[in-house]
C-alpha cells in the first residue's frame, strides 16, 4: 500500500498491535504519539510547524486527537506526491475515519488490524489448546508477557470500553452501558434481535442501534450480514452478532478459567465466533474488505459462512465438536442444491484434529493453516 498511497491509515481496537506494526514496517520513519499532551498541544496550536519537523514523513499515533491535522497533511502530500509519506494510526475509529473521509479520500490506504490470527500464533509456536485460546483470546499483550487474562481484560474493559466508548456515545449511566455490552456478549453467535436487546437493557431501540454501531466501528463486535441473493425460500434478514475477540466476550460473560470454558453453554457460540473472525482477519490482513455473509431461511436451513469470491459463493459450516456425523453436512448440501452453479467448494471447520475430505466436503480442524484471502 505504501507504494501506491501517500498516506496509510492503520486502525483497529486498542492493544491490537497497530503501533508495533507501523514501527516494524517503517523502522526508518520518526514516530510521534498524540497521546503525549505536549505533542498534542503543539499539533493543535501549530499544525504546519508540527508537520514541518518531519520533512520526509512520520508515523503519527492516535492522530484522531487533532482533526485539524488532516487538512494540513492533505496539502502536504498533494504538493510532494511522495508515496508512503505518513503512517497514521488510531483507536477511536469514529473520529479517525470521519477525518480521513473528509480530507484524505483517495489519498489514504486503509489497514484494519484485529488481534493476532491463528496463523500468526502458530508460526510463532505460541498457539495454545482450544479452550485456553477461547478463554484468553488473541490480544497481543497476553502473548507478549506473563499476564492473567482475567486481570488484563478487567483493566481493558474499564480503561477502553467504559472510558473511551462511553465518552464517544455520551453515556451518562455507566451501569446501563456496562449491562448493554454484557448482553451483547451473551448474544455472541446469535441472530440480532434489536427490540429484545433494547428491552432487556431497558433502553430505546434507537439508543441500542447507536450503541451497536459504536461497538462495531470500534472493532468490539462484528455484524455478519445475511446474503441477499434469494437462494431458497424466504430468507432471514437480521445479521448475526459476533465479538471480535473471544477472550473479551468470555470476560464479559464472567467465564472464570479454562475449565469453566470447557463446560460453559456459550462455548459453541464462542468457537463459531473464533472461526468467523479468523476468516475476517485473513481479509483484513490482506488489505481487503469483508466478503463474509451467512445464509439462513425461515424454516431452519443455514450455512454459517458464505465467502463471496466473485463468480462463486464458498460455503463454510462451523461445528464445535470433535466428532463429525453425517447430519453435520445437511446445511451445506441443502445450500448446494439451492445455489447450483454458484456454489463454491464447501468446507466444514470443527474442533477436532484430523483433516480429510468426506462426500466431497473438505473437513478442516480449527488449528489448520487458514488460506490467504483470494
Amino acid at each position: 500500500m505504501a507504494a501506491g498511497f501517500p498516506v496509510i491509515v492503520v486502525t483497529g481496537p486498542r492493544q491490537s498491535g497497530k503501533t508495533t506494526l507501523a514501527q516494524a514496517s517503517f523502522p526508518d520513519k520518526p514516530y510521534v504519539s498524540l497521546e503525549n499532551l505536549n505533542e498534542r498541544a503543539f499539533a493543535q496550536e501549530d499544525p504546519q510547524g508540527f508537520l514541518g519537523r518531519y520533512p520526509v514523513g512520520a508515523i503519527i499515533d492516535e492522530v484522531q486527537h487533532v482533526p485539524a491535522l488532516f487538512s494540513f497533511i492533505q496539502t502536504r502530500v498533494d504538493a510532494a506526491r511522495r508515496m508512503g509519506e505518513f503512517i497514521l494510526t488510531g483507536s477511536q475509529n469514529f473520529g479517525l475515519m470521519a477525518s480521513v473521509a473528509q480530507s484524505l479520500a483517495g489519498r489514504a490506504g486503509i489497514v484494519q488490524l484485529l488481534p493476532f490470527s491463528l496463523n500468526e500464533l502458530a508460526a510463532a509456536d505460541r498457539l495454545p489448546a482450544l479452550d485456553e485460546l477461547l478463554y484468553s483470546g488473541l490480544y497481543p499483550p497476553l502473548y507478549d508477557r506473563p499476564l492473567d487474562p482475567a486481570q488484563w481484560f478487567g483493566s481493558y474493559i474499564l480503561a477502553y470500553l467504559e472510558r473511551d466508548l462511553r465518552q464517544l456515545a455520551n453515556v451518562h449511566d455507566l451501569g446501563l452501558f456496562q449491562r448493554f455490552i454484557a448482553l451483547c456478549a451473551a448474544r455472541t453467535g446469535q441472530l440480532l434481535n434489536l427490540s429484545s436487546l433494547a428491552l432487556d437493557c431497558g433502553i430505546g431501540q434507537t439508543t441500542a442501534k447507536n450503541w451497536l454501531d459504536l461497538l462495531q466501528t470500534s472493532y468490539v463486535i462484528f455484524l455478519l450480514r445475511p446474503h441477499h441473493r434469494n437462494f431458497g425460500k424466504r430468507l432471514v434478514k437480521s445479521p448475526k452478532l459476533y465479538f471480535c475477540d473471544t477472550g473479551l466476550a468470555a470476560a464479559l460473560m464472567n467465564i472464570q478459567g479454562v475449565t469453566h470454558m470447557a463446560i460453559h453453554p456459550a462455548r459453541p457460540a464462542l468457537f463459531e465466533s473464533l472461526i468467523v473472525i479468523e476468516y475476517l482477519k485473513r481479509r483484513y490482513n490482506a488489505g481487503l474488505a469483508s466478503n463474509l455473509f451467512f445464509w439462513r431461511d425461515n424454516i431452519g436451513h443455514e450455512v454459517d459462512l458464505l465467502l463471496d469470491e466473485g463468480e462463486q459463493l464458498r460455503p463454510i459450516e462451523i461445528k464445535s465438536g470433535q466428532t463429525i456425523g453425517s447430519e453435520h453436512f445437511d446445511g451445506l448440501r441443502t445450500w448446494q442444491r439451492y445455489a447450483g452453479a454458484a456454489a463454491g467448494p464447501p468446507a466444514l471447520v470443527y474442533a477436532g484434529v484430523d483433516e480429510y475430505t468426506r462426500s466431497g466436503i473438505q473437513v478442516v480442524p480449527w488449528n489448520a493453516s487458514f488460506p490467504a484471502a483470494p
